[in-house]
């Protein structure tokens, strides 16, 4: 029998098993874009006749803090600055962290915001690194803030020093270049206000991308799908996971995940879990679990809500250098985030948390980019060896390229039933676009940056890198 005739059997099985998890996969994404779907049409009803402004009466709305770590942000960090001081709350102030920057924030900070020393003691209740000042503003107008300079420990001891600095029930933690939606925090408070039986420990909002917007004085004046073609595209990776994904963990309440740059928590719940873990670069993703993980342990009935209104726009990476290393970043940080808590792997005693989330995480988005990989290399070798079987191949091309496409075609779908945030003819055909040729041109280089950010791994690899920003475009009406 030659090499030929005994590679003919693998490539039959091998067949079968990408048959089986091409499959699987595309089926859960259904199953969760009609979950969610579903729970969309239930937060409309729910919520169609609320006024958020009666929450600005209401004696027992939460207090809350909002954190903002920043370093290197002198590009932008005023216009963010303005944004967060000018949200429609009662009961708030704004905590932005220097995190030892190398380049001008500090004082542009200082000068815009007429910063002074306060003589406020440092409370290390999550050890940090070394605070080397506490400031508030001369002004009255920015009495709400307060600017916190340290050493560099990176965003999760910047986060730590914010909630110790803060002396709020709740923090809203976020990334200091977000532009937040003025009702931002009447929207994240009511899950708080409404829950009675359970904990409200965490609640996550929808992050939206801010590229070619128009931002006037910290505020996001009008919606536009980004000119830069990268950017454009990461719009539709967010509609599909945040608005056919997320939700519909959510509504499981199995969510692993808030992002990063935005998302509410209670502080006494965060301090009792020892605040960010500075060990990892998925301190976000880390955190939730680990909260979810103490109430558990606790025997404490809680929930992590999800609130799908677009209240939280940020700037994508514009080049593929940058959203390279953050999406390798991102690889680092859920492999770390999963083998810390792999304890909870397929134990009933975590629930949905350890039976199906876990799970659905380290398959689909751990593992898949190294399966879609390793797939891609045995396709190769059959290929070379004569014995591929080139009408299975092609038909799985076009069979996941047409599904890709259309699943994408569904989240534009569900935004413009919902949000409407892109009204326009010209920005629903740049989307449309986008979608046709995501699939070729985005998809590998997400792949690529999840094996890089393994290879990093293996390597020790530890840091942020370098996110250099462009800085949001100043444009006119």
């Amino acid at each position: 029998m030659n090499t030929t005739e005994q590679l003919l059997p693998l490539m039959h099985d091998f067949n079968a098993v990408i048959m089986i998890f091409a499959v699987t996969v595309m089926s859960s994404y259904i199953i969760l874009a009609a979950i969610s779907t579903s729970a969309l049409k239930e937060y409309f009803r729910r919520n169609r006749f609320v006024r958020y402004n009666s929450l600005l009466a209401l004696p027992d709305a939460p207090s809350i803090s909002l954190i903002a770590p920043a370093y290197n942000e002198g590009k932008t960090i005023q216009e963010n600055v303005h944004s967060l001081l000018s949200i429609n709350y009662n009961n708030f102030n704004v905590i932005v962290v220097n995190d030892g920057s190398k380049d001008n924030s500090m004082e542009v900070l200082t000068k815009a915001f007429d910063l002074i020393l306060s003589d406020v003691a440092y409370i290390d209740t999550v050890p940090t690194k070394m605070v080397k000042g506490i400031y508030v503003s001369s002004n009255p107008s920015y009495g709400r803030l307060i600017v916190v300079d340290k050493e560099n420990g990176g965003k999760a001891d910047a986060l730590n020093t914010g909630i110790n600095v803060a002396r709020n029930p709740y923090v809203v933690c976020i990334d200091v270049d977000c532009i937040m939606d003025k009702d931002v925090l009447l929207k994240l408070a009511k899950p708080f206000l409404e829950s009675s039986c359970k904990r409200v420990i965490a609640t996550g909002g929808v992050v939206r991308i801010a590229n070619s917007c128009v931002i006037k004085s910290g505020k996001l004046v009008s919606v536009h799908a980004p000119d830069n073609l990268l950017a454009r595209i990461q719009v539709l990776e967010y509609l599909r996971a945040f608005m056919l994904g997320r939700m519909a963990w959510a509504k499981m309440d199995g969510l692993l995940l808030i992002s990063g740059a935005f998302g509410m928590f209670d502080r006494e719940i965060v301090l009792a879990c020892g605040g960010y873990n500075t060990q990892t670069v998925g301190e976000d993703m880390e955190l939730v679990v680990r909260m979810r993980r103490y109430m558990i342990e606790q025997k404490q009935p809680y929930t992590v809500q999800y609130i799908p209104d677009p209240l939280c726009w940020t700037e994508a990476p514009e080049s593929y250098k940058i959203l390279i290393k953050q999406r390798s970043r991102w690889t680092r940080g859920t492999f770390e985030t999963l083998l810390l808590h792999r304890k909870i792997f397929m134990n009933p005693k975590y629930g949905i948390l350890g039976m199906l989330s876990y799970p659905y995480w380290m398959l689909y988005e751990y593992w898949a980019p190294i399966i879609e990989f390793i797939g891609l290399i045995i396709t190769i070798i059959f290929a070379c060896s004569g014995i591929l079987n080139w009408t299975f191949f092609g038909l799985l091309l076009i069979f996941s390229y047409i599904f890709a496409v259309g699943f994408s075609l569904l989240a534009i779908y569900v935004e413009e039933s919902t949000f409407k945030r892109y009204n326009t003819f010209k920005d629903l055909r740049k989307l449309l676009l986008a979608a046709l040729i995501e699939p070729i041109i985005f998809h590998p280089v997400t792949v690529y940056a999840a094996l890089k950010g393994n290879w990093e791994k293996i390597k020790g690899k530890n840091g942020w890198g370098d996110m250099t920003r462009k800085g949001f475009e100043k444009k006119t009406i």
